[in-house]
């Protein structure tokens, strides 16, 4: 496996509240998460999604059949939802915390696949065959404007309510995250990024560089500095993960 990873605050905040997590060990977790909330309580609420999920697939991933695509899911699905019973129970705890929440965007390898689990709006790609696939659905207003045919695709890139979340981690006793799974030949990319890269550079952009790039972390450095070039109005955070058959 190869990857690249980069965050950073952008030129308009004065604080990062993206967080993300590279399993270096094994290469098999990789999490992104964009916290929200008054005072410091996004950055808490995105620093403590990512410690609490990767840990607790770590300490009970030899607990599971790697065979079996049910506890595979399952696993993720109780993952995050530790994550979220933790940020909710901090956020009732400490009146500055009121409120935090965060998104989650999680790749799991196993065998050939990659599992996905995501609440929020940072999302995953695949990059496959010279084509880019946007994996995950935005849990957004206007993504669901969309879908029932009250605005345009066009029409939601510029809606002033474009950045209200329906569904975060902290927010709600039981976001049901969304889980998915695909198969992953050698050389195949995911992508895994938070809105400060998406509401700057289009996808057209983002699979234009990694096609160009052989680098994944030069790939990576390139996308966030451009975000900024036009900008920089929040945090951004992108990981990128070459498969690699074993």
């Amino acid at each position: 496996m190869e990857w690249g990873s980069k965050t950073h605050i952008g030129k308009i905040r004065n604080k990062n509240e993206d967080s993300f997590y590279v399993d270096e060990k094994h290469g098999r977790i990789f999490i992104v998460a964009d916290g929200m909330g008054g005072h410091n309580a996004g950055e808490v609420a995105s620093k403590m999604a990512i410690e609490k999920v990767s840990k607790f697939i770590d300490n009970n991933i030899n607990n599971v059949s790697l065979q079996n695509e049910n506890e595979i899911t399952s696993l993720i699905e109780n993952a995050i939802n530790e994550g979220n019973i933790e940020i909710y129970k901090q956020s009732s705890s400490f009146e500055n915390w009121d409120g935090m929440g965060t998104t989650i965007t999680m790749a799991l390898f196993v065998n050939n696949k990659v599992y996905l689990g995501h609440v929020g709006d940072s999302r995953a790609y695949l990059l496959k065959d010279n084509e880019l696939t946007q994996l995950t659905e935005d849990h957004t207003l206007v993504c669901e404007l969309v879908k029932n045919g009250s605005i345009t695709e066009v029409e939601a890139k510029s809606h002033p309510k474009r950045n209200v979340i329906t569904k975060a981690l902290g927010t709600e006793i039981n976001p049901i995250p969304d889980i998915l799974s695909i198969e992953v030949d050698d050389g195949d990319i995911i992508i895994l990024c938070t809105d400060g890269l998406t509401n700057a550079v289009d996808n057209y952009m983002i699979k234009d560089i990694f096609l160009k790039k052989s680098n994944l972390q030069e790939a990576c450095d390139f996308l966030i500095n451009e975000a900024n070039n036009r900008g920089g109005v929040d945090n951004i955070t992108l990981i990128a993960i070459r498969y690699r058959h074993s």
